[in-house]
């Protein structure tokens, strides 16, 4: 039977917890002797269980192998006295030239702004004078970049208006032409509609009679 994969969190059942925690202990502890008498190695493995209970393997002495461990760790971890102060006066140097440039460089920026001038000579305010037109060359080149590309955008936005501005203007063209159409329609049955309403009826009647007059007076005349 092939086992699964044993998932790495905690066994949440109470006994499989403590049956896992006898089987690795056990093995842990032989594995470790197995190591100290092949290898002859130094081996000290330290196991407390849930409850609090010891279990601890050595191939010598528990406590000199922590002691040894201890100077291991101290004698690699921590440096030396030599190194310490060199280091410190590494530090110390470094943070003061720092400072210096600091300095030089919020005096320079003084200057820049025209302060603290009075201390200057003709050569320092000529190189003074050159950076800043240097500076200002730089400035005006870049604004004059800056204008360029906001032309440029402008006339990108200009043609894509030009080009909305024809495509309604054709559109209107379109609708004008058809209202007109629509409007002649209309005008022609208005008129068709007036002509029929001008021209005399057929069915109007008249005092017409076939006979003579006679006839025709006598049935005009009403009755005395």
């Amino acid at each position: 039977m092939v086992r699964g994969k044993t998932q790495m969190k905690r066994i949440e059942n109470a006994t499989s917890r403590q049956v896992t925690f006898s089987k690795r202990r056990n093995g842990s502890l032989k594995k470790a002797f197995e190591l100290s008498v092949l290898c002859d190695a130094e081996v000290a493995l330290i196991v407390f269980s849930p409850r609090g209970r010891l279990y601890e393997f050595t191939s010598s002495s528990i406590l000199e192998t922590i002691e040894r461990y201890r100077s291991h760790t101290r004698i690699n971890n921590t440096p030396t006295t030599s190194e310490s102060v060199e280091n410190t006066q590494q530090l110390k140097e470094e943070a003061e030239n720092m400072m210096k440039k600091i300095d030089l460089l919020e005096t320079s920026k003084r200057k820049l702004l025209g302060e603290g001038l009075g201390s200057c000579s003709i050569d320092e305010l000529q190189k003074i004078e050159q950076q800043l037109e240097r500076s200002i060359s730089k400035i005006r080149a870049k604004k004059t970049q800056v204008f360029r590309e906001q032309i440029e955008q402008l006339k990108e936005k200009e043609k894509t208006l030009v080009a909305e501005n024809a495509m309604l203007a054709e559109k209107y063209g379109n609708y004008s032409s058809q209202e007109a159409t629509k409007d002649q329609r209309e005008n022609i049955v208005e008129a068709e509609t007036y002509a029929d309403q001008s021209s005399p009826s057929s069915d109007v009647e008249t005092e017409l009679f076939i006979g003579l007059p006679e006839t025709r007076t006598r049935r005009i005349s009403p009755k005395v």
